[in-house]
């Protein structure tokens, strides 16, 4: 049974695409006499960047993931080896796009080191291979791995950071988990991936599972209710557990907040989608385009870089801001119904994988064949 698409979860990753596009803008075009104002951004806006991003993407690999083991129980030529390879295999590709993307820093700042840096794109490559052998693990059991990592990411910082730079042992492994410390590093953001996979299993199980026999009460008890309700919970408790540090990456308050913010943003989204049925299908468009060409824009929004380098005031920033993200919203509506999904990196990933793996799997049964004659 083909599954209808979600447009909360395109709705929310493109916010997140715009939240990240908005704060590298501000960081290029805006004077260095106001930075003050990046830094009262990021600390408001932050819960739905990296962290939003890493979310819904272990949401939405979770639903696809569990599409395809539909497949293989419907299907007799498509088989859970070529699930677990294609998964791979895209994982793979996006390390790869992430250390070349990671390249020009590198050779701008002239630090080989860069080349392993935690730019979002490293982190989500690192954590689809982390997440492959926990997905058909169970939900509590997720979350306990998500927690372990972040006492560990809290328990070593501060004690391999005097180490940075340092050619040991010890600053070899701070660099491994947190060269590029200021942007995402595996330990503190794969926890949100990994609550991303949980709930996109409650999803999966309250929505997509025996669709005749959905009632919207299930639906609210199963999903919503616990959803919001964590989130509130998660909101209140980041708040007042180290105010105001919950505004700043540092302290687990933030992990703690930023998860509640993702949380409740997601299930309000669906709440809208699915049992208020807002129209969505012509407001949410832009944002749709930003999340269908998610992995394209990012590579794509560093050529904004050296347009208003350092230029912009308080005011004028977020006039051309705004004309960026409508502009580039025209550009990407031009370029769906041209080309659709040829223009879509992740979609062509997606594609690669699967013939990379097709093309493996008709190797061995040629294999298999020869041995037998």
């Amino acid at each position: 049974m083909k599954h209808p698409r979600l447009k909360s979860i395109d709705i929310f990753r493109g916010l997140c695409m715009v939240w990240m596009i908005l704060n590298h803008l501000i960081d290029w075009w805006l004077n260095s006499e106001f930075d003050w104002l990046y830094t009262i951004t990021i600390m408001v806006i932050d819960p739905i960047g990296a962290s939003g991003f890493l979310f819904i993407s272990g949401v939405s690999i979770t639903l696809s993931y569990r599409k395809r083991l539909n497949q293989v129980q419907e299907s007799e030529d498509y088989t859970f080896r070529m699930v677990r390879n294609s998964y791979l295999f895209r994982a793979l590709f996006i390390f790869i796009i992430a250390i070349i993307y990671n390249i020009p820093a590198a050779i701008r700042f002239k630090n080989p080191s860069m080349l392993w840096f935690w730019f979002v794109l490293l982190t989500v490559a690192v954590s689809l291979l982390l997440a492959w052998p926990l997905l058909n693990k169970s939900k509590l059991l997720r979350i306990f791995i998500a927690t372990i990592f972040l006492v560990i990411h809290f328990s070593i910082f501060n004690w391999l950071e005097p180490f940075e730079g340092e050619s040991n042992n010890f600053g070899l492994l701070f660099h491994i988990l947190y060269n590029g410390k200021h942007q995402d590093p595996i330990l503190i953001f794969f926890p949100f991936f990994i609550i991303g996979t949980v709930v996109g299993d409650l999803i999966h199980k309250s929505i997509y599972i025996n669709q005749e026999n959905h009632h919207y009460s299930s639906f609210k008890k199963k999903f919503l209710f616990p959803v919001i309700i964590s989130g509130v919970l998660m909101i209140i408790s980041g708040v007042l557990i180290n105010y105001p540090q919950f505004l700043t990456r540092k302290s687990l308050s933030w992990v703690i907040y930023s998860v509640g913010i993702d949380l409740l943003l997601l299930s309000i989204l669906i709440l809208f989608e699915k049992l208020i049925r807002f129209k969505t299908q012509k407001s949410y468009k832009l944002l749709f385009y930003y999340s269908y060409y998610s992995l394209t824009i990012y590579l794509a929004h560093n050529l904004l870089y050296f347009l208003f380098l350092n230029q912009l005031d308080l005011v004028s920033i977020w006039f051309f801001a705004a004309a960026a993200f409508l502009s580039i919203g025209f550009i990407l509506r031009g370029i769906y119904h041209k080309f659709e999904e040829k223009a879509s990196l992740k979609v062509q990933i997606g594609r690669l994988s699967l013939m990379v793996t097709i093309k493996i799997e008709v190797k061995k049964k040629r294999e298999i064949l020869n041995r037998n004659l």
